[in-house]
């Protein structure tokens, strides 16, 4: 059975830090590619980044490259996402997927982030930013 369970979510004041946690189980986590995505009150789902297990290459949107950095580790079948100067606008809920389609995160781009591509997600962590 596939599982994704992320971790990690919280309560923090802007300008702080949290790191998600995605781990995974029930698939070869090597052949896949791991995103977070996030959906906050009222908007759609955005794909925030990606990093393919292979060869780790990432992609991460532009709104966030500069703060959240996405890492794997293999032998715990683990990606994180380590989010630093948090911000009131990043509060959702956090999600993480898996795509055996996305072969390369980098090389794809924001085409990475599409949600369609991905065929198996996690629940949600949530994440919540105070000012």
């Amino acid at each position: 059975e596939v599982q994704l369970q992320a971790s990690g979510g919280g309560l923090v004041q802007a300008g702080g830090s949290l790191r998600l946690s995605c781990s995974a189980s029930g698939f070869s986590f090597e052949d896949y590619s791991i995103g977070w995505f996030r959906q906050a009150p009222g908007k759609e789902r955005e794909g925030i980044s990606c990093i393919t297990n292979s060869d780790f290459t990432t992609y991460t949107r532009t709104s966030v490259k500069f703060r959240f950095t996405i890492t794997s580790d293999n032998a715990r079948n683990t990606v994180y996402l380590q989010m630093d100067n948090l911000k009131p606008e990043d509060t959702a809920v956090y999600y993480c997927a898996a795509s055996r389609e996305i072969t390369t995160c980098q090389a794809m781009g924001l085409r990475s982030l599409i949600d369609a591509r991905y065929q198996y997600w996690g629940q949600g962590t949530q994440v919540t930013v105070s000012s």
